[in-house]
């Protein structure tokens, strides 16, 4: 019986491990890429509900003033409740919301007498995430 435990050789051999080896990291390499581009859409989405959340926030301050220049950043009937987007222009029929996601990609919402227009700008930005046009 010791004989034949010495006899049979099981397990890997070293050729065999590395194929092994070699075929994870392929993968890996393959799955790395799309895993980073998630995370820069998931920055650009959250500039993009960032700038939502301000649009509510000057439409619930034009409620109160009748007056979208009275709704701009540090205006005291502007609550922003932390969240980082910023109302650059506001005037008496509209307003221009800016948010810069983490990735560097730019959303704007716009109103004017004509209506809404959003646009993006990925100038210095990460073209991985969600910014992959003018407009969203």
């Amino acid at each position: 019986m010791l004989r034949k435990l010495r006899n049979d050789d099981e397990g890997f051999t070293l050729i065999e491990l590395l194929v092994v080896i070699l075929i994870i990291g392929i993968l890996a390499a393959i799955a790395l890429p799309s895993f980073i581009g998630q995370s820069d859409k998931a920055k650009d989405s959250s500039a993009k509900s960032n700038a939502r959340n301000m649009v509510s926030q000057v439409e619930s301050c034009y409620t109160a003033t009748s007056n979208y220049a009275l709704c701009e950043d540090g205006a005291a009937a502007l609550d922003t409740g932390g969240i980082t987007a910023t109302v650059t222009t506001g005037t008496t029929t509209g307003y221009v919301v800016t948010a810069t996601s983490d990735t560097k990609n730019t959303f704007t919402i716009t109103k004017t007498a004509a209506g809404v227009t959003r646009t993006s700008s990925t100038t210095g930005g990460s073209t991985k995430g969600g910014c992959t046009g003018t407009s969203w």
